[in-house]
């Protein structure tokens, strides 16, 4: 692979990570508004995010995909369920992330956890005694934390009151949850709730594994967010 090659997707995620800035404020303020043009501003914005490195490659597939998706999108904004495509969205994001790092723990697989050391770190680094296991562990670690979070948002999801799924098909709510408490839970906490486990997991692992060198924390965040299209593709072993 070509030196320009290899850092088109490192460009691309620099030049797009900056916006999902915008999907928790867009978020919230459907949410708080019940205005449809925010909760479908929202879901666009985070959909074009995820997808900027396949549509940075510009092969037909991923453009039609994309499109499509937008078409769905405003189809349900136009049928006024503009709100219920934002609410599925944190779930939908976790269901993601569960598979991402689940995936990468089949048998023959890297650990993506181990990916990220390798790309940011070096192959040699897993060689280190308790590398290799600490990684594996991790990952397994924020499958569970993932999975967690998508059954918790779905029971949100189905047991607010007013305006859970259960309510609006003539059910009562084995759990019924504040719908305020539900909709800051999902657009807010779950997401404050991940931002924590990885801040107190880079603090655990200095000190777990203190006897070796870790990047700081703003290295590890820009490291990953510049390389998670190969990351997840276990493609990025060298590149750095």
């Amino acid at each position: 692979m070509s030196p320009s090659s290899a850092s088109t997707p490192k460009s691309t995620s620099r030049r797009w990570l900056p916006l999902m800035l915008g999907y928790p404020v867009l978020a919230m303020a459907g949410a708080l508004t019940h205005r449809q043009g925010f909760s479908l501003a929202a879901c666009a914005l985070l959909l074009t995010v995820l997808m900027a490195p396949a549509l940075s490659a510009r092969r037909p597939l991923p453009w039609s995909v994309w499109l499509a998706t937008l078409a769905a999108m405003g189809w349900l904004g136009w049928h006024g369920m503009a709100g219920l495509l934002l609410e599925c969205v944190p779930i939908a994001v976790n269901v993601l992330l569960a598979c991402l790092f689940g995936r990468s723990l089949r048998a023959g697989s890297m650990p993506l956890i181990a990916r990220i050391i390798e790309a940011l770190e070096g192959r040699e680094r897993l060689d280190v005694p308790g590398v290799a296991a600490y990684a594996r562990h991790l990952t397994w670690f924020w499958t569970l934390l993932a999975s967690a979070q998508a059954s918790v948002l779905a029971v949100l999801l189905f047991c607010a009151e007013p305006g859970g799924l259960l309510g609006a098909l003539g059910i009562a709510s084995p759990w019924p949850v504040s719908a305020g408490l539900a909709q800051s839970y999902a657009h807010v906490g779950g997401y404050m709730l991940i931002a924590s486990a990885f801040v107190l997991e880079h603090f655990f692992r200095r000190w777990h594994l203190r006897n070796i060198p870790h990047p700081s924390l703003h290295e590890l965040i820009l490291g990953v967010a510049t390389r998670w299209p190969k990351l997840l593709h276990g493609d990025d072993a060298a590149s750095s």
